[in-house]
């Protein structure tokens, strides 16, 4: 199944790059029937062809690499708080800002793949519904944006 899940990985990663076979396959510097087997998932391509594929997609090759079952996916990215960390160009307050932002979206991530909860909760009247939150008042005085 590990060979499907990378096939069909690298196949949306072409249509959202908006690359047609053709392109990726010349891009990559294999074949177009080569590449047609590898995102059907008849064939296993090796490493290196997973990274030359991943840099004309301009995508992680170690998203591929997972995806193959080449790399184990990491838990908690070390990598991204080290190098924020590690930047001498920012400042600490840069940092802490930095890395409260990644955090948060780690954590709002988590509570997404726990479940969509929030869907399933019956509306409060307190609580705004998810129209309203994201609705922007116009300012007053605003003709254009008041008048309807």
């Amino acid at each position: 199944m590990v060979l499907r899940d990378v096939g069909d990985y690298i196949r949306e990663q072409r249509h959202a790059a908006q690359v047609s076979l053709r392109q990726l396959a010349k891009a990559a510097g294999v074949s177009n029937p080569y590449l047609s087997q590898v995102e059907r998932g008849l064939r296993k391509p090796s490493a290196e062809i997973l990274q030359q594929i991943a840099k004309a997609l301009r995508i992680s090759a170690e998203q591929l690499y997972v995806r193959a079952g080449i790399l184990d996916e990491r838990v908690g990215d070390d990598t991204v708080t080290g190098a924020i960390l590690g930047d001498a160009v920012l400042t600490e307050r840069q940092k802490q800002v930095l890395l409260e932002i990644y955090e948060s979206f780690r954590r709002e991530n988590a509570v997404r793949a726990a479940g969509d909860d929030f869907r399933e909760t019956p509306h409060h009247p307190d609580t705004p519904q998810a129209d309203e939150a994201d609705e922007v008042p116009a300012p007053a005085g605003d003709p254009e944006r008041t008048a309807s």
